[in-house]
């Protein structure tokens, strides 16, 4: 399936006999188009209609070679980290965080009060729960709770045009009916792909000819946005979304100006768009006011994403030396000095700029066949919470609808009537550089630690080959940014010749030996994909090369 953008440049007519000329030799501009690869199931027309795949084309042609270019800037930045230069706050910005007089645009109509927001994917029977949860905010996410197959990414926005237009049922297997009933249902915040992620079922060949994969990033954004833009406003919303793995203000800005053109090939007023920006990486932590500069417009808050926060610690500084390695990752928790640093500078950021400070999810989910495992959850959960809170946060994150009592318990304590507490201005927080890069906790590698990780990383990717995005493990609600932080760990003990506490080395061949270990205990079926599983793990955790991520290769080899 083919289709042309119908505004893009005409190719160049050309003598076929020209005549001898000086100067730069004349070039072919190509007319930039795009082809779906993938096979179309019923009802994906409705999304993929001419109108919005010229809408994509023209989105890639303007700012798909931007992409590439920030791009580009993380791998030299990435470089630098690992040859010694650490980050910092920037001295040809001071300028931004100096001048006082900016603020953000702040909260749109329907995200004044975000005391609870809950996560997942949008497949039909999460969409409906997550509208009947009672949350103030449905975090609606194609990324890291999503197994990217053409499947999902097409009937989740399919899903998400049904919702938002009050038309969304489903029909389990059993034959349960699904349906959503609330009387007020959170505003969707939607969650597209990181600008690292390709959408490999469209083709993109721009003026120069060249023919490459399209951007995850701007295919989910532009499908959202292009189909529910001004449903959600004649709806008293409006067209929200999470940034995610930003590293720069570069990064900020490319987004902005999308937002900016997609407003005007709508037609719709400049700013409408509301954006909250994750800060999930080490680069992002020390550029949080140019973010919220640079999306100004646009801007709604930030959010503490504190597992890819984590993940990209440990792939920065992984060959840094053993002062960078990082104990078991049930250790590395919010009290720990670097990750209270990073997270109290963030409140203290967005107060000072009119922006929302929210809060991150804590891993930890009830089951409800086990009362001793959901007391302990809701524990857990209250203090995450309460702590959040306390420091200012206006709200917070749970994955699961059960949680969303215990939570909301917390900020209403604080909140009470309030939709924020942006007057906190948390004047008290000084944090140097020093405070972000200082991530010594003084615990030991564990057995059960490597064990764990090895477990558990396998253990989800089967399942995300499987099509799933977000999974209970152990009790703990895993996605692609925990599954990181159990592999890059594991890579970074074996390079940096760590030992566990019980003085085992660990080396490729203990981790092979956990492997197979986990294989072996694995419930095992008929088209499960442990092994292919076992392969992707091996060639993430156990090379010498560090893929930047966990998923980028075994999308591109895996996935339908």
């Amino acid at each position: 399936m083919t289709l042309t953008a119908p505004f893009a440049t005409p190719p160049t007519r050309t003598d076929p006999t020209p005549p001898t000329r000086t100067g730069p030799i004349p070039t072919v501009a190509h007319e930039p188009r795009l082809e779906i690869t993938a096979p179309l199931a019923p009802r994906y027309d409705e999304i993929l209609t001419p109108d919005a795949i010229a809408f994509l084309t023209a989105l890639h042609a303007r700012f798909g070679g931007r992409r590439h270019d920030r791009l580009a800037a993380r791998l030299r930045r990435r470089f630098e980290i690992g040859n010694g230069h650490d980050p910092g706050f920037r001295d040809e910005t001071a300028h931004i965080r100096e001048d006082l007089g900016w603020r953000v645009a702040g909260a749109g109509p329907g995200l004044e009060d975000r005391r609870v927001e809950i996560t997942g994917p949008t497949d039909p029977k999460m969409t409906i729960n997550a509208l009947n949860s009672g949350a103030r905010v449905w975090l609606a996410d194609q990324e890291d709770a999503t197994s990217p197959t053409w499947r999902n990414v097409i009937e989740g926005q399919l899903s998400l045009r049904d919702a938002i237009r009050g038309e969304l049922r489903f029909t389990s297997s059993e034959g349960k009916t699904y349906e959503v009933t609330a009387e007020r249902t959170p505003t969707i915040v939607m969650r597209p792909r990181g600008w690292h992620l390709p959408e490999k079922h469209i083709r993109i060949t721009d003026r120069t000819g060249r023919e490459l994969a399209a951007s995850g990033s701007l295919v989910d954004f532009g499908l959202y946005f292009f189909h529910n833009a001004a449903e959600l406003i004649a709806r008293g919303r409006g067209p929200y979304f999470y940034l995610a793995k930003l590293e720069s203000s570069e990064e900020a800005k490319l987004w902005d100006d999308v937002f900016t053109f997609s407003e005007r090939y709508l037609g719709i007023a400049h700013g409408t768009i509301r954006a909250t920006v994750l800060i999930e990486t080490l680069p992002a932590a020390f550029e949080m006011e140019e973010i919220l500069f640079e999306l100004r417009d646009h801007c709604a808050g930030l959010n503490a994403g504190r597992w890819d926060y984590i993940f990209s610690i440990i792939k920065n500084y992984r060959g840094r030396g053993a002062r960078f390695v990082l104990p078991d990752r049930s250790e590395v928790t919010m009290t720990v000095p670097f990750m209270r640093a990073y997270t109290e500078l963030l409140v203290k950021t967005c107060h000072k700029r009119g922006a929302y400070a929210i809060g991150g999810m804590s891993a930890f989910i009830p089951n409800r066949r086990d009362p001793e495992v959901t007391e302990r959850a809701f524990e857990k959960v209250a203090a995450d919470k309460k702590r959040e809170a306390g420091d200012g946060f206006d709200g917070t994150w749970v994955a699961h609808p059960d949680l969303i009592p215990t939570a909301m318990a917390e900020f209403d304590a604080v909140l009470g009537d309030r939709p924020n507490q942006l007057d906190r201005q948390r004047d008290d927080v000084q944090v140097a550089a020093s405070d972000l890069l200082d991530v010594h906790i003084g615990r030991p590698v564990t057995a059960a630690g490597v064990h764990a990780n090895v477990s558990v990383a396998i253990r989800y990717l089967e399942a995300w080959l499987r099509g799933l995005g977000a999974v209970a493990i152990d009790n703990l609600m895993e996605d692609a940014a925990t599954a990181e932080i159990s592999r890059s760990q594991v890579w970074q003990w074996i390079h940096q010749e760590h030992r566990t506490d019980l003085g085992e080395q660990i080396t490729r061949e203990y981790v092979g030996r956990l492997i197979e270990r986990v294989l072996a205990d694995a419930p095992r079926a008929e088209g499960d994909r442990f092994d292919d599983a076992a392969q992707i793990f091996r060639d993430v955790a156990l090379r010498d090369e560090f893929p930047p991520f966990l998923t980028t290769a075994a999308y591109l080899a895996f996935l339908d």
